[in-house]
């Protein structure tokens, strides 16, 4: 059977996982009457919840006489690991772009990434259905990037088709029959090339690791693409790591292949198949499992550097352990190496006291999803305000920049250019108008004045600007930023709020708590109208005499207090401020809750 192996790449939201439910039902992947969930390849819940791909996942389709290996890739570049892992196990890649959105940042990222392996895309114009969208603007768009990325003329000649992929069509015109997909697996078949691994087949078995994953009942899992020869289950092979030296010698316990959804065992693997094997105990993502015979491990991408740091510590308040089972060190650190392994995009390294460790990666969304993995897995911790992280060159100090793409209402687009080009130290690279009332904004911005800004975004935009960044270069550092310029209210005792005292606060500034809520001294109960913190006591009833006036019995009306999710409080909190994280609830606190503590410290620093 012919073989062809694809990859899905886009800019988040742009249909990937939607296109490819449609591709598994068209090549009756499915029975008739079969019961599926939408976006069946978003199988974590966090992905359901949030409607994002986080994890590379594989699937097979049968189309006529050729087996079609395809790539679901996440859209976000925090996730970008992933797919520079994915891209090298793939011999084509299908670009999804939005017809009424055209290329965006994580476009850019992920087809910089395809066109330097030599791969030639398939550009697909989806959702061309929306009333917004404009295909033509968008291929030309397409075009012009592939031209920045120093694409060669092979790859500047790229098909393209057009397609709704929630209707489940594809044609070569706007004006085609819009019936089904055919058009897209006839192009698969015709443009992709078959793996080249296949004339390898009489070599020694070799294959590169790209992913790695678990099973409840073989253990661990290695995925990735047959490089050369052929491998039978119980076969003995041996992992070679990056560098060449070995990792360990093993006997391969199942070959697991991608039938539709799931993998089933298969006898033989064969050149250019992508297959998952079991039996290993150490090999992990980027190791060579090879024959005995070889010697030389196979080169790996290297993978874009990280470049935020989060400390995560044991959580010390005096809450800690009445929500959360794991709460020592070192189940922290245990499940913080575990990660490691799977994830190459992240570092861990140990803090002097032990206590804590810090968790190097590419940016808040993706150390938010690993914290909620870890509260909902029964992990109570305690998280800093994430730090970017320089690097030295030639005595210079150097810090990361990004590329920030912003789509906003012309209304709004004063404020965002002022917030970004002033205090955050941005730079404008371009300002165009982007469709009916909108502005599209490219802009140069240091890492760190990105932290803590998308919440203020989306309050200066009234929460209708559209804000997507990229790591774009390291530069010279850029001096100081400012950092949040209110002050919090730190409840000065512990107990259970009272709604008559919160009541009386209301005029010192927002509530970041409602009645009844369990308090301690140093937890941060809200926002200070002003600049520096405040001490107030939320426990404080109502004194109660037997004289009565009027007007002294009002109800007691409280404004709905503001609940920030894990993203918001990481990036609100300042350097001397931590957020408390369990399974049941996210607390902002002073690193020292103690105030004589406190102002010992801030005397210490200034």
């Amino acid at each position: 059977m012919d073989l062809r192996n694809i990859a899905i790449i886009a800019h988040v939201d742009h249909g990937k996982t939607t296109l490819v439910d449609e591709l598994l039902k068209q090549s009756g992947t499915y029975r008739e009457n079969q019961a599926v969930t939408e976006r069946a390849m978003d199988s974590n819940d966090l992905e359901r919840e949030r409607g994002i791909t986080i994890l590379a996942k594989a699937t097979s389709v049968e189309y006529g006489e050729t087996r079609i290996n395809i790539v679901d890739t996440p859209g976000h570049a925090d996730f970008g690991g992933e797919v520079e892992r994915i891209l090298s196990m793939v011999d084509g890649v299908v670009l999804l772009v939005d017809a009424a959105e055209g290329p965006m940042p994580q476009t850019k990222f992920v087809t910089s990434k395809a066109l330097a392996l030599g791969l030639r895309p398939i550009v697909v114009l989806n959702k061309v259905d929306k009333p917004d969208a404009e295909p033509d603007r968008a291929l030309d768009e397409v075009f012009d990037l592939f031209a920045n990325l120093g694409a060669d003329d092979q790859q500047l000649d790229f098909p393209h088709l057009y397609a709704s992929g929630r209707s489940g069509w594809a044609d070569d015109s706007l004006e085609g029959p819009r019936k089904d997909l055919t058009a897209l697996f006839d192009l698969i078949v015709k443009h992709v090339p078959a793996p080249k691994q296949i004339e390898h087949k009489a070599e020694p078995f070799r294959m590169l690791a790209t992913t790695l994953g678990s099973d409840p009942f073989i253990g661990r899992i290695l995925t990735g693409r047959v490089e050369s020869g052929t491998l039978k289950a119980g076969e003995s092979v041996k992992a070679l790591s990056r560098d060449g030296s070995l990792v360990e010698n093993f006997r391969v316990t199942k070959i697991l292949a991608f039938r539709g959804l799931s993998q089933q065992p298969i006898d033989e693997a064969e050149a250019g198949d992508i297959v998952s094997l079991a039996g290993m105990t150490k090999a992990t993502v980027a190791d060579t499992i090879c024959a005995p015979s070889v010697t030389e491990a196979i080169p790996a991408q290297p993978i874009d550097p990280p470049t935020i740091t989060v400390t995560f510590g044991i959580n010390d308040s005096p809450l800690a352990g009445k929500d959360g089972k794991k709460v020592q060190s070192r189940v922290i650190r245990d499940r913080l190496m575990k990660e490691a392994e799977s994830n190459v995009a992240i570092r861990i390294t140990d803090t002097p006291g032990g206590e804590a460790f810090e968790v190097a990666g590419r940016g808040e969304l993706q150390m938010g999803v690993l914290i909620e993995n870890m509260r909902r897995e029964g992990f109570e911790l305690s998280i800093s305000r994430p730090q970017v992280l320089f690097r030295e060159e030639d005595g210079q100090k150097m810090e990361p920049i990004e590329e920030v793409t912003i789509d906003v209402d012309d209304e709004y687009s004063g404020a965002v250019i002022e917030k970004i080009t002033g205090t955050r130290k941005g730079d404008l690279v371009e300002m165009r108008p982007a469709g009916a009332g909108k502005t599209r904004i490219i802009a140069h911005v240091p890492s760190r004045g990105l932290i803590g800004y998308h919440g203020e975004f989306l309050t200066d935009t009234r929460g209708t600007g559209v804000l997507n960044r990229v790591f774009h270069e390291w530069a010279p550092f850029k001096g100081p930023i400012p950092g949040r310029r209110a002050g919090v209210l730190i409840s000065m005792d512990a107990g259970v709020s009272v709604a008559y005292a919160l009541w009386n606060l209301e005029d010192r500034g927002k509530m970041f708590i409602g009645a009844q809520e369990q308090v301690y001294t140093g937890m941060i109960i809200g926002e200070h109208s002003r600049e520096n913190d405040l001490e107030v006591n939320p426990l404080k009833g109502k004194k109660l005499t037997n004289v009565r006036a009027s007007g002294t019995d009002d109800a007691v009306r409280l404004t709905t207090p503001v609940r920030m999710s894990l993203e918001e409080a990481i990036a609100y909190i300042d350097n001397d401020e931590l957020v408390e994280v369990t399974p049941n609830a996210i607390r902002l606190r002073k690193r020292f809750l103690d105030p004589h503590e406190r102002k010992r410290q801030a005397r210490a620093a200034s």
